[in-house]
């Protein structure tokens, strides 16, 4: 079954960075375009990056762009979201999503908190 594992969130201080990375198996990763969500309390899930099978195209939500970066390790079947400049408004759980999966393509979340 599709299962995708999200690690690297946690406590930062405004401007600081951090790492998610997102272990995917039980569905061929090479061919599946991936994607990061994140949903702040009381707010809607929104779409932060996306990134196509083979890595060449990303977009990216207005509100990160140009300060998070998403790639993929397709023999590692691995997708990362590196995060700089992090603010407090970015404090959300982020979630690893690939959307061909369906309902199935979605990870747990992991709880990234921008706070001094």
């Amino acid at each position: 079954q599709v299962q995708l594992v999200e690690s690297g969130g946690g406590l930062v201080q405004p401007g600081g960075s951090l790492t998610l990375s997102c272990a995917a198996s039980g569905f061929t990763f090479k061919t599946s375009p991936m994607s990061w969500y994140r949903q702040a309390p009381g707010k809607e899930r929104e779409l932060v990056a996306s990134i196509s099978s083979l890595g060449r195209n990303t977009n990216y939500a207005a509100s990160v762009r140009g300060r998070f970066t998403i790639s993929r390790d397709n023999a590692k079947n691995t997708v990362i979201l590196q995060m700089n400049s992090l603010k407090p408004e970015d404090t959300a759980v982020y979630y690893c999503n690939a959307p061909n999966r369906g309902p199935s393509g979605w990870g747990q979340g992991i709880q990234v908190t921008v706070s001094s």
